[in-house]
């Protein structure tokens, strides 16, 4: 262990060596406002005229610091008052006919010019509330983390408005003190930046330019001086909404009222309070689900926003995973002779959660998540005599995150982090603790991360076997044109975060590794261009057997166009043993995998084009008698206006002669299968912007999926597979599925919305014999007894608690 301690600490003194080398920060001076100013996108205001101005962009895509052409100059003022700062931004463009200004949502891609400002009210390099809002007035925001890029599905309240002019266009924006964090110092210091997109000729620029040779981009932040002694309000704001779902089918037609109230505390002026009570996400998007044979759970995105907004602090470590709040139930119901389930709950009800989350002045980032779940039951009718009885599946449960996260030298940080779930009676409990580092050279130009994990799980009462721990170390170079990247991971076997994170697999150990090389500047060919080798090795730390050996090739590039190309060639030279497929949870087996190759390419033209296309096949070449996998995507999307634009996605895959797991036989012997399986997903994404606050959205998904059984398989000790003529049972699987969200929203209010939705979804299994016809199985979803409808109304109303006491008062 000393060796260890000794090895570790000359690593960290070999990176501590690099001398500090970055380019001067630019600065701006903002000047305070005693008039009220409207945000009309006008600047008329006479502070304006006195404010500095900020110019001189650079270009970061695709010509790396090239300074921007004078015929499109981008000149930005900055003023505040004790409620905000403000942005005005004159964007000159020398044709601004050529303007692209397509509606869409908030926060959705779109063919629109751009203008942005990133702030950093801790100026520490690592974190930055991106708000940029588009030449059509759609705004985006973003938080961008030095370690996990921009995340989208944060949203802050603030004001923006535009106006094309003949001279280009302007944008003025109010960014509200609630929405920042920053420290409570007389005197501020902020990181800043700002953000054009000239959208026609896919060109990006900075204010204080973003080195594309350095990954970490908040650090390469301006600096904006100025502000003192602001007098901020009280951060309370509620948002009571009220919900109407009618919800039909063939049985019955039922509505249901529903209502709660979401609340946001600014305790200070860096930590903040978030909580809902008696939560409804009722309209969040559809969960993809698909016909799952592997040996692990499918993973799904989060949609839930409570889970989505500002969590950066607790998806450090990577042992969380939100979806397990208000999931699946921890057991299930045992049924006797003669019963059947009247309701057996797939989910269990959320009844609170809320989260803490900040940091201070000296860089300790705090963040405490806590949820509390209810009773879930489920309900069951012996078919004989009438009974009827319920069934405790899951009980009442609290879960909670802690994390605490110290960051220094602007580019570093250490972190621990804490999940528990504690469930009410003698049900399963669990524990997870990870101690991570990320640190980087003063110059970026290395980095050197890792963490340590440890589970407990006492599971109804019993805590034998139940402590778990992972390791992992990653060693990085993160600049210029040749980079690489490697590491090494450890699990035990009884290393189990799955209560309140997600991990597939356990008992191995890997060492991984990849190169690559990428161009800064365009070429008489390409905008941009990369290749990477990727290298992966993994084995089973109880037999030290080989149990993954992947290596890839991966070439990508943009031409002079804005058409993206890309290739490669995924590999497997050797066989490998999984010890997964073959389900065994009380001895030691593994199945041999064989070799395979798989060439890839793709074409994605450019999406500035009223048409455009993308197109991505696969080949799967694997080294066993007629074994081979087959998938192709295709997704045509155009552009009829600026308000209305439709995409449709149709993707097909085959996989002749897959072998996988099916059954254990009455002597315990593990049956395989080889089995053909199909899949067809079509999918339709639709938008139609009435203007930048209202919007009509369409996401239709049909996924039909089938796997029919060749011959049967028994696993022997080595291994390997033998046909087994004897076995007989049905292993055939399919899923049909139909899924339509068709919504319509409103932001009548800054942070006000109605919005109506109207769901049609449908799943359809076979009673008898399967039809391997398209058509019919299609035709099948739509029955009276496998539809089910859902129109839902939803009001939600921000209130801020200053704007309500001056109301009041008058």
């Amino acid at each position: 262990m000393q060796k260890t301690t000794s090895y570790f600490l000359v690593i960290l003194q070999f990176i501590s060596v690099f001398v500090y080398s970055q380019a001067p920060k630019k600065k701006l001076h903002t000047l305070f406002c005693n008039e009220k100013i409207n945000v009309d996108g006008k600047l008329t205001e006479a502070i304006w005229k006195n404010a500095e101005i900020a110019t001189d962009f650079l270009m970061i895509n695709p010509d790396n610091g090239k300074p921007e052409l004078k015929a499109r100059k981008t000149e930005v003022k900055v003023v505040y008052d004790n409620d905000a700062i403000y942005i005005g931004a004159t964007l000159f463009d020398n044709e601004p006919n050529k303007i692209r200004k397509e509606l869409t949502q908030r926060d959705n891609d779109a063919s629109a010019d751009m203008f942005g400002v990133f702030i950093n009210g801790y100026n520490d390099g690592q974190q930055e509330a991106r708000f940029a809002v588009s030449a059509a007035g759609v705004q985006i925001d973003a938080m961008y983390t030095s370690t996990t890029d921009q995340d989208l599905s944060w949203n802050a309240i603030w004001d923006s408005h535009v106006e094309i002019t003949n001279y280009g266009w302007v944008a003025e924006l109010k960014i509200p003190y609630a929405a920042l964090r920053f420290t409570s110092d007389k005197k501020q210091t902020w990181g800043l930046n700002f953000y054009r997109d000239i959208n026609r000729d896919r060109q990006q620029f900075t204010w204080n330019l973003i080195d594309n040779k350095i990954t970490n981009e908040s650090i390469q932040a301006g600096l904006l001086e100025g502000i003192e002694n602001i007098d901020t309000p009280t951060r309370l704001f509620l948002i009571p909404y009220s919900s109407y779902y009618l919800n039909s089918n063939q049985e019955q037609t039922k509505g249901e009222l529903k209502g709660g109230v979401d609340i946001k505390y600014g305790i200070n002026d860096a930590f903040t309070l978030d909580a809902i009570m008696i939560p409804d996400f009722g309209q969040t998007a559809f969960d993809n689900v698909v016909l799952n044979l592997g040996p692990f759970e499918q993973q799904f995105a989060e949609n839930r926003p409570f889970f989505t907004e500002g969590t950066d602090l607790f998806n450090k470590g990577n042992i969380f995973y939100s979806r397990r709040i208000g999931g699946g139930p921890s057991t299930y119901a045992n049924l006797d002779t003669n019963e059947e389930f009247i309701k057996n709950p797939s989910t269990v009800n959320l009844l609170n959660a809320l989260k803490v989350s900040g940091r201070t002045k000296s860089g300790l980032g705090v963040g405490v998540l806590n949820a509390v779940t209810d009773n879930t039951y489920a309900e069951i009718k012996n078919t004989v005599n009438g009974d009827r009885r319920k069934e405790l599946i899951e009980p009442l449960a609290n879960y909670n995150v802690l994390v605490l996260d110290q960051r220094f030298r602007k580019n570093s940080s250490i972190t621990f982090i804490n999940t528990n779930v504690t469930r009410n009676g003698d049900y399963r409990d669990a524990n997870v603790s990870a101690l991570g580092f990320d640190l980087s050279t003063k110059e970026n130009t290395y980095n050197l991360s890792g963490n340590l994990k440890y589970s407990f799980v006492n599971e109804f009462g019993n805590l034998e076997n139940s402590a778990g721990h992972e390791m992992d170390v990653n060693l990085s170079k993160t600049s210029g044109k040749f980079r690489f990247n490697l590491g090494s991971e450890y699990y035990s076997e009884d290393f189990d975060p799955n209560d309140l994170g997600i991990n597939f697999k356990t008992h191995y150990y890997d060492f991984f590794a990849n190169q690559s090389y990428r161009i800064l500047n365009p070429t008489k060919r390409f905008n941009s261009f990369s290749i990477q080798l990727n290298e992966y090795l993994e084995f089973d730390n109880r037999t030290n057997r080989l149990q993954s050996a992947d290596f890839s090739l991966d070439i990508n590039t943009v031409n002079k166009k804005n058409d993206y190309f890309g290739f490669g060639l995924n590999f497997r030279p050797l066989k490998i043993s999984d010890f997964y497929e073959p389900r065994s949870e009380n001895e030691i087996k593994f199945v041999t995998q064989p070799e395979f190759v798989n060439p890839w390419f793709y074409v994605s033209t450019n999406y500035n084009r009223r048409f455009a296309m993308d197109f991505n096949p696969t080949f799967v070449f694997i080294n066993e008698k007629q074994r081979y996998n087959i998938n192709a995507s295709v997704t045509p999307r155009y552009r009829f206006s600026d308000k209305f634009s439709l995409s449709y996605t149709f993707s097909y895959n085959y996989q002749n002669n897959n072998v996988g797991w099916a059954a254990f036989d009455t002597n315990s012997n593990t049956i395989f299968t080889r089995r053909n399986r199909t899949t067809f997903n079509n999918s339709i994404q639709g938008k139609y912007s009435v203007n930048n606050l209202m919007n009509i959205n369409l996401s239709v998904r049909h996924y039909w999926s089938y796997a029919l059984t060749n011959k049967f398989l028994t696993l022997q000790e080595d291994g390997n597979l033998i046909e087994n003529t004897n076995y007989t049972s049905n292993q055939d699987r399919y899923y049909n599925s139909w899924n339509l969200d068709l919504s319509y929203s409103w932001w009548f209010a800054p942070g006000s919305q109605i919005s109506v939705l109207y769901r049609n979804s449908s799943t359809y299994y076979p009673d008898g014999d399967f039809s391997q016809d398209y058509g019919q199985n299609f035709k099948n979803l739509f029955r009276p007894e496998s539809l089910n409808n859902v129109l839902s109304i939803s009001i939600r109303y921000f209130i801020d608690y200053n704007h309500a006491k001056h109301w009041f008062s008058n």
